[in-house]
């Protein structure tokens, strides 16, 4: 990476200049390990939410469109708003959004479980989509510009890449393990 193109990334994204060496190292794989945690909670609760349709139905009294609602409300929002979060992130701050997006989804995530009908349970699944689709693209965003050398970059990308298909994997097991012993 020459002189200017750390200039103009530090000009894009000044909230992310990790240093160079063994302490920078070190930073850059906890980011790695942040950003890919994130990844994984937005597309672990894309899936998680299928085997608890049955006891969603009957403790909130649903019919089958607003359950079919309740699962795509999610994926709706996300899908809609990757271009534009992404876009966003670039102009005010992948960090600030990265973090806004993460407390929405995890607030998202918190009302959802006391939501006491399905239009609630809908709204909140929509609020917790946005919060998921701010984390997915600036995430990605932030491993590819903490990376510098080209090595390490493809590395973390690849790992970054990975967890999707983990998450989707993980998330009907952790639904029916959730399911059974929380309820």
């Amino acid at each position: 990476m020459t002189q200017g193109d750390r200039a103009i990334e530090t000009t894009l994204a000044p909230d992310l200049t990790i240093p160079e060496g063994p302490a920078g190292r070190r930073r850059r794989l906890v980011v790695l390990l942040i950003c890919s945690s994130s990844l994984f909670l937005t597309y672990l609760d894309s899936t998680i939410l299928n085997v608890a349709l049955p006891t969603l139905a009957k403790d909130l009294h649903a019919s089958i469109a607003g359950l079919q609602w309740v699962s795509d409300a999610y994926l709706l929002v996300v899908a809609s708003l990757l271009m534009l979060t992404g876009s966003t992130a670039d102009r005010l701050g992948r960090k600030r959004l990265f973090v806004i997006g993460l407390a929405g989804f995890s607030l998202g995530s918190l009302l959802c479980s006391l939501a006491p009908n399905t239009g609630s349970l809908i709204a909140l699944r929509m609020l917790q989509g946005l919060g998921g689709s701010m984390l997915t693209p600036i995430s990605l965003s932030i491993v590819r510009n903490t990376f510098h050398d080209h090595k390490e970059r493809a590395r973390a990308l690849g790992i970054w890449s990975g967890i999707f298909g983990v998450a989707a994997a993980c998330g009907p097991v952790v639904g029916g393990v959730l399911v059974s012993s929380v309820g």
